[in-house]
């Protein structure tokens, strides 16, 4: 097994990003030239690491060699008889994150909660599952976790668990295609026909959604101890019934890929086979996914609600492997070169906490990547208001997050070009018309996430509000000048979730009758009601409702913004709402500080009125 590294002239070829792949990372291009570029790149990238971590192994951990270069020394036999399948478990993305994490591990000399045998072992388990392709005969000893074997792209052989131990060691051994594993003398024994499922063995479960001359082939990854991306993890095995909505699903959404996104479903069909790691289902309209940089082709998602969100789930989450292969071809960014650098916080309009540069650049590409979908989307669905409403926000959070970042000092040249390639494109959609009503929902949402963001994770300086607090008591007719000043970055691990006014839009579109109200409060997170009643447009009904809340020692911190959208119609009380909605954290730190002091403050209007006359 080697490196895709050539040489010319006796000098190595690296991998590199051609100026003709540029424009694909926006779709303009070639889809597949660019995503099979990505391909080889991190099949080189991975076939180093491979060796990098078994030549650690051979100098610093004697214990572990032997085994590591029996297995080893299988695999490399194993690829000379089904060189496309260890191709497959080599470029899964579970052996992506296993082989970064035991390679750091062996790098930084470090112990951890896993033991090293078992974090070499996975090598075994990656060979016993090539050589029993094979049909190679072998003996060897693989990791048994929480009373199972895992073997990628194969199956998973199943026993008790074992006196309670999270690890222990089987017992494989191969003979002309059959598997015998056995643990604690329980014996699990696989026949050739490795593909049909027992009471203690169960297949790798494959899918192919799509028709044959368009069809897209993934696996369902139920057992794979780094499917989640993290440390190893017990299988999650699927119910009949779950397995019955994920092949459903995954079949409608991939046609609807193909219909609205083809240019992204062209690169799926292209790239890796794709890996999906089912997880339990969430709120509605609050779907979990993940992807990691190490785990090419790999995507974790929970049970959706819908086809429709599954597509659009599947679009977020391969813009963000595409940007992680990407950038280890090359950087995007330049390293933190000083301390403010390093901590250096933005607002990102899709998440709870403040973002580094990093995580900004990853947001804007992979919204950028929902934006693009949901515009397919709405136009082959013309009287969709959700598309309307999806693709105005998404279109709003990508545009102004980039003329927050898009010009950074730490950008590469080719990171400056990526943001000025999206810029183009932004603009461009800027001409397109929405729905009023998509707009008005999508703005409604956005100055409520970006105010409640606000008034977690922002404040003025200590001096400030002291300030403040001292003219408020004199009776000032002003608040002092200072507290206009720029506020602090002083991150709130309390803060969640801030997207509940678009959770609450998404219910409104979706069930336009109002049966969700009923349940709204217990079924979304984070709601109140006075969310509901901003949600269905009844502000004045709202605003006694948060001046009873903002009554109190301490109110959430979301009250303030909220009491700016419920003021937003009353023309006596602009002034007001926009500075509540701009400023939240002034009123916040202000509010906190007087009753701290034990200082009267009477009416919250009265106290907004009053700070916003220092805007």
């Amino acid at each position: 097994m080697g490196a895709d590294v050539g040489a010319t002239k006796g000098r190595p070829a690296f991998h590199s990003l051609s100026a003709e792949d540029v424009p694909a990372l926006v779709q303009d291009g070639d889809p597949g030239r660019f995503v099979m570029a990505l391909l080889r790149a991190e099949r080189s990238r991975r076939m180093l690491l491979l060796r990098a971590f078994l030549d650690r192994v051979r100098q610093d951990k004697p214990a572990e060699a032997a085994t590591v270069t029996q297995a080893w020394d299988l695999l490399e036999r194993a690829q000379r008889v089904v060189p496309e399948f260890v191709e497959e478990i080599l470029m899964s993305p579970g052996t992506g994150v296993w082989v970064s994490s035991a390679l750091r591990r062996l790098t930084e000399g470090v112990s951890g909660q896993i033991p090293l045998w078992v974090v070499t072992g996975r090598l075994s388990a990656l060979a016993v599952a090539a050589a029993t392709r094979a049909r190679l005969p072998f003996a060897m000893e693989v990791p048994l976790h929480r009373g199972t074997v895992s073997l990628p792209g194969l199956g998973c052989a199943r026993f008790q668990e074992l006196g309670g131990k999270s690890w222990a060691s089987a017992h494989a051994v191969g003979q002309e295609g059959a598997l015998r594993v056995t643990a604690a003398d329980v014996e699990v024994h696989v026949e050739p026909e490795w593909h049909r499922p027992t009471p203690d063995w169960l297949p790798t479960r494959r899918l192919t959604v799509g028709e044959r001359t368009s069809a897209l082939h993934l696996v369902l990854e139920e057992h794979d101890p780094y499917r989640m991306f993290s440390s190893p993890r017990a299988p999650r095995f699927l119910h009949p019934a779950e397995d019955r909505v994920w092949r459903s699903s995954l079949d409608d959404a991939w046609n609807i890929l193909m219909r609205d996104d083809p240019v992204v479903a062209e690169e799926f069909r292209c790239g890796p086979l794709l890996s999906l790691a089912p997880t339990d289902a969430r709120e509605k309209f609050r779907p979990f996914s993940s992807s990691a940089g190490e785990a090419f082709g790999g995507i974790s998602a929970s049970l959706p609600d819908s086809p429709t969100q599954l597509a659009a789930t599947l679009v977020h989450e391969f813009q963000h492997i595409k940007l992680g292969a990407l950038i280890h071809l090359e950087p995007l960014l330049r390293r933190a070169d000083n301390a403010n650098d390093q901590i250096e916080l933005f607002y990102a309009p899709w998440r709870d906490d403040p973002r580094p540069l990093e995580g900004m650049i990853q947001g804007i590409y992979a919204f950028f990547g929902m934006a693009n979908f949901w515009r397919g989307h709405r136009r082959n669905n013309p009287a969709s208001l959700l598309a309307d409403f999806e693709f105005a926000l998404c279109r709003n959070q990508v545009w102004t997050t980039l003329k927050d970042v898009g010009r950074h000092h730490r950008l590469t040249p080719l990171g400056r070009r990526l943001m000025c390639l999206l810029g183009e494109r932004c603009e461009a959609w800027a001409a397109e018309e929405v729905s009023r009503t998509g707009m008005y929902l999508a703005h409604e949402v956005a100055t409520d996430h970006r105010a409640r963001w606000r008034a977690h994770h922002l404040r003025p300086s200590q001096q400030a509000v002291d300030e403040a607090v001292s003219a408020w008591k004199r009776g000032d007719s002003h608040p002092p000048t200072l507290l206009a000043a720029a506020p602090r970055s002083v991150p709130d691990s309390g803060a969640v979730c801030l997207d509940t006014a678009a959770t609450l839009a998404r219910h409104t579109i979706d069930d336009p009758e109002g049966r969700w109200v009923l349940r709204a409060e217990d079924q979304v997170s984070g709601t109140g009601p006075a969310d509901v009643l901003l949600a269905l447009g009844e502000r004045s009904a709202a605003r006694p409702v948060l001046l009873e809340q903002l009554g109190a020692d301490k109110p959430p911190a979301a009250a303030w913004p909220l009491l700016g959208r419920a003021l937003a119609d009353d023309l006596a009380q602009g002034e007001v709402s926009r500075f509540l909605l701009n400023f939240p954290e002034r009123i916040r730190a202000v509010h906190e500080a007087l009753n701290a002091a034990g200082l009267e403050h009477g009416d919250p209007l009265r106290l907004a009125a009053w700070l916003a006359k220092g805007r």
